[in-house]
C-alpha cells in the first residue's frame, strides 16, 4: 500500500488557542484534544487533518511551508476579513501588491495564504 498523506502537523505553544482559531477559519472540529496533541479535521473519516504539537521555541523565520486556502472569487474578500477578525494578522513576505493572494499569519505568527479560485488559475 503506498502511503498517503495523514495529518499536517503545526508547531503551537498555546495547543488548544491555535487549533480552535484554525477550526474556526476551516469550519472544522476538533477531533481530540490531549495535553501534548489537538488534531482538527471536517470529521473523523476525512483523510486529512491538523495536528497541533508543543514547541518551547518562538518562530523567528518565514515558514518553509504553508497553507493555501481559497474561496470564491465573490466570497474572497470577506472571507479575508472574517479571518483577520479571528485573530490573523495581515503578513509581509516581501510580496508585490499585485498578487492575487493575500498572505496572513495565524495568531502565532504562522504564514498561510488567501488565493483566488482554484477554477481561475488552471489553464
Amino acid at each position: 500500500m503506498p502511503v498517503s498523506l495523514h495529518h499536517i502537523v503545526i508547531d503551537a505553544h498555546d495547543l488548544p488557542a491555535l487549533a480552535r482559531f484554525w477550526a474556526e477559519v476551516l469550519r472544522w472540529r476538533i477531533l481530540s484534544e490531549r495535553e501534548r496533541e489537538v488534531v482538527i479535521g471536517p470529521d473523523e473519516t476525512a483523510s486529512v487533518g491538523i495536528c497541533f504539537m508543543p514547541v518551547t521555541d518562538r518562530k523567528v523565520v518565514k515558514n518553509r511551508l504553508h497553507l493555501d486556502l481559497t474561496s470564491t472569487a465573490e466570497d474572497r474578500e470577506a472571507e479575508v476579513e472574517r479571518i483577520l477578525a479571528l485573530g490573523a494578522r495581515r503578513a509581509d513576505v516581501g510580496q508585490s501588491g499585485d498578487e492575487s493572494w493575500t498572505v496572513l499569519s495565524d495568531p502565532e505568527g504562522n504564514e498561510f495564504c488567501v488565493v483566488r479560485p482554484k477554477e481561475t488559475l488552471i489553464g
